[in-house]
């Protein structure tokens, strides 16, 4: 397996070497990231994942300077997941100049739910995905593997790579979750134990909402409001817990029919921020 810094010596590590499947990450894998590469190995003749803690999507209160780099831990699981080539560049590296072109994405699905609480975070995002993608593939075919626990940035991704052209396949994995059902998060880090053990109240939150979506015994808005009030009673700070048509991220027009919608949630316990959903 090669590590490599720079641009150029990624470029160089590529040449002759076929179609890429790639994997971004922003470090501190656990086991969801480690699906997303075996899903993404057989999908390209060479694999690459990068590992890059990306400070354009961080608000100025966020965690960019505390969140875990732990590239040497990484590279080990990475090699024995028999990856070929881990980017890791550098800001310097990656951003020599002040980023002043980003990637403006469509605020019907950006600015929604994560891009609402989280301002200007997928310009972040797409700006980085679409700059990795030049180093990666430099226009030619490949794949790229996300995971579908972040919902809406995996749809925001799509639809960037669409209307770009890009001859990029955008493959969505599902989530990882520990038995309990937490989805796997390297912010799952930064919980205490105590916090630890209540963190799967999230996810059981989405359950209970999609399944009270489904009876249709009350008005949807009703419904998420009690929802966030029960969340919110045992402890957590809640952002939205929401349900969704699923092409679009828009509120459901109509009758409720399984099979179309997402139950989308996102809440802090404690000083940690954690996103799930749940698609019925």
């Amino acid at each position: 397996m090669q590590v490599v810094h720079t641009i150029a010596d990624l470029r160089a590590a590529l040449a002759g070497r076929g179609r890429p499947a790639f994997v971004p990450t922003m470090g501190n894998l656990h086991a969801g990231h480690l699906a997303l590469v075996r899903q993404a190995k057989p999908l390209g003749d060479v694999l690459v994942a990068s590992i890059f803690v990306n400070r354009l999507q961080f608000l100025p209160h966020e965690d960019f300077d505390s969140y875990p780099r732990t590239l040497q831990k990484d590279c080990k699981v990475l090699e024995a997941e028999s990856c070929d080539i881990v980017f890791a560049p550098r800001e310097s590296d990656l951003y020599p100049q002040p980023q002043t072109f980003v990637v403006q994405p469509d605020p019907q699905l950006a600015d929604i739910l994560e891009g609402h609480f989280r301002p200007g975070f997928f310009t972040g995002v797409c700006t980085v995905v679409l700059k990795l993608f030049g180093c990666v593939f430099g226009g030619n075919p490949g794949t790229a593997v996300f995971g579908r626990k972040d919902y809406q940035q995996q749809m925001v991704i799509r639809q960037m790579v669409r209307q770009f052209a890009l001859p990029i396949d955008i493959v969505t994995a599902d989530i990882s979750r520990a038995p309990d059902g937490l989805a796997l998060s390297s912010r799952n880090a930064y919980l205490s134990p105590e916090e630890r053990s209540q963190a799967v109240q999230l996810s059981r939150a989405l359950q209970t909402l999609a399944q009270s979506a489904l009876a249709a015994r009350q008005a949807l808005p009703t419904l998420e409001s009690d929802a966030a009030q029960a969340l919110g009673a045992q402890g957590w700070e809640v952002d939205y817990l929401t349900v969704r048509q699923r092409g679009d991220l828009q509120a459901p027009a109509g009758a409720l029919e399984a099979g179309h919608l997402v139950a989308l949630g996102a809440a802090r316990l404690g000083r940690t921020r954690l996103i799930d959903n749940l698609e019925f």
